[in-house]
């Protein structure tokens, strides 16, 4: 981040030439003002910089192999993490992004909640969307997977889920229904 800086030698130049008390209290208020906005911008550069690194290390692995890794996580577990106050973390995303090698992210877009299976392994919702996503443009235009089917091939790769949670999740990726795109690829 761009560093903001306090001009002294202007400071102790228009200082020198003041010659009533008040020009110069209004002076030191403000260089008070000053100084406390570049320890706040430092401040919040760094509140950034500790939540952004935090978010990094728990999604390692999405980093390293991809979105159906990405972890269920909370701005809870974060704030844990950097002894920081939930409230803060969710302000500090708010809006921010960060460029990585597999793309340009919101920081908002790493906390997913957790889905849990029935061997207690956790699933976050983003991955899940993205492997519906993946096992809809791989069907075969003859054999179009119907949201009970998409349940039962999840079900086989441990993902406890139920019918309308992919109806929902299709929904929210814009993919039509099983029947909308049996018509579809048979035009």
């Amino acid at each position: 981040l761009p560093k903001v800086l306090i001009n002294n030698e202007y400071y102790n130049e228009v200082l020198s030439t003041a010659t009533q008390k008040k020009d110069k209290e209004y002076l030191n208020n403000k260089m008070s003002s000053a100084n406390w906005l570049v320890r706040s911008l430092d401040q919040r550069a760094q509140t950034i910089l500790k939540v952004a690194s935090e978010i990094i290390e728990q999604q390692d692995a999405f980093f390293n192999y991809g979105i159906e890794f990405l972890k269920p996580l909370t701005l809870k577990d974060i704030a844990e993490e950097i002894d920081m106050h939930e409230s803060t973390v969710s302000r500090v995303t708010n809006n921010k992004y960060i460029g990585t090698p597999r793309g340009i992210f919101e920081l908002k877009y790493f906390f997913s909640t957790a889905l849990v299976s029935e061997d207690g392994v956790s699933h976050s919702a983003e991955s899940i969307r993205v492997r519906i996503q993946t096992l809809i443009d791989e069907e075969d235009a003859k054999a179009v997977l119907s949201d009970d089917k998409i349940v039962e091939i999840l079900k086989s790769e441990g993902i406890d889920i139920a019918r309308r949670t992919v109806a929902k999740y299709r929904e929210g990726l814009h993919i039509p229904s099983s029947v909308q795109r049996r018509r579809q690829k048979k035009n």
